[in-house]
């Protein structure tokens, strides 16, 4: 078998071809918007059913890219445009984000609040990167099950993962199994309404801390009252402001995350393009200045809708370059790590609002 038929590997990092010009990445392009499109029907058939997507387009392209991966191996022709698409597109979309986040949300929580929000996110972190370690998971997929358990799901996963230098196979992993997890959360959350005689404002704040993304929050406080979902609303949108400092954080730590099943790697000579990324860059000024008003919600709207968009493809793109047989190696372990994570976040968020005297 020659070098150009040799299948694609999980374990390579994904890189495009050097010097690929555009009409040589528009095969393996074509591929990942393909599978987006499917992607994004099945979620507007979810919408159209259930009111809700359950499952987003983001996780249905990955599952569908390891669907077509298993049964198909890219040839030549398609891997610099499904490696393109990877990584300078989720680039891109990260940047992007930075205009759907206005830093005004942060004064409106209240600086006690505030304070326990910035708290909860680091110390779930901490501790889920150790249970993740305990379990024997690999460094960067435990910081990938870590930042979105404590931040925001899928988007933190995809936002963390080009900074550390993860593989294919973690984040699809990581997104996977904290995706079924993501659901079981919007389904299962409201009994805790009962359970630990939470208000609604108090379950307002408990959906905010631990739901992973906004539509769920909304998905798991609507059936409550309006005041939880305004509340939980608002503490999920202070929650997302939190993506920007841990990325920039861990653009320095990759630095010395050990490599996988080695040693730690030796850290090279800094420089400010590899202690801050282009796109964290962007992601932040893009923050700023809409922040202090200069992108307008006319604009900020099409930038985070197209940022979603580009998320979707990349997630495509990496599953196409990932082999399920070794998803089902890690399987349990994943679940065991993402499950005690989540756990761990509940307990660490109701502990905030007995400590506060939340309302």
């Amino acid at each position: 078998m020659g070098a150009d038929s040799k299948p694609m590997t999980t374990s390579a990092r994904t890189e495009p071809t050097a010097g690929a010009g555009p009409f040589a990445l528009l095969p393996g392009i074509l591929v990942c918007v393909a599978i987006t499109g499917i992607a994004m029907g099945v979620q507007a058939a979810e919408e159209r059913a259930l009111d809700h997507p359950y499952i987003e387009a983001l996780v249905i392209a990955i599952l569908l890219g390891i669907a077509v991966r298993s049964a198909w191996v890219p040839g030549p022709r398609f891997r610099s445009g499904i490696a393109f698409s990877a990584k300078q597109l989720l680039e891109l979309a990260v940047t992007l984000l930075g205009a759907s986040l206005s830093l005004g949300a942060i004064v409106a929580s209240g600086p006690a609040l505030l304070t326990g929000i910035v708290g909860t996110v680091i110390l779930t972190i901490a501790a889920s990167y150790g249970i993740c370690r305990l379990l024997a998971l690999p460094a960067r997929m435990a910081i990938l099950v870590a930042c979105g358990n404590a931040i925001c799901g899928n988007s933190a996963i995809a936002a963390v993962a080009p900074v550390i230098g993860a593989d294919n196979k973690d984040i699809a992993a990581s997104i996977a199994f904290t995706a079924v997890l993501g659901v079981l959360m919007v389904l299962g959350l409201p009994l805790f309404v009962p359970l630990a005689h939470l208000s609604d404002n108090q379950y307002g704040v408990l959906a905010g801390l631990t739901v992973y993304a906004v539509p769920q929050v909304l998905a798991a406080t609507v059936p409550v009252s309006l005041v939880s979902t305004q509340v939980g609303t608002l503490v999920k949108l202070v929650r997302v402001l939190m993506l920007g400092p841990v990325v920039l954080a861990f653009s320095v730590i990759a630095r010395w995350l050990p490599a996988d099943g080695g040693a730690a790697t030796r850290p090279g000579r800094l420089s400010l393009t590899r202690l801050v990324p282009w796109f964290i860059v962007g992601f932040l000024v893009l923050a700023s200045l809409r922040s202090l008003g200069l992108i307008p919600d006319a604009a900020a709207l099409p930038m985070t809708r197209f940022a979603g968009l580009l998320t979707v493809v990349s997630m495509a793109a990496l599953g196409l370059g990932v082999d399920v047989r070794i998803l089902a190696r890690v399987g349990g372990r994943v679940t065991a790590a993402v499950t005690g994570s989540l756990l761990l976040l509940i307990g660490i968020s109701l502990v905030l609002i007995r400590t506060l005297g939340i309302p």
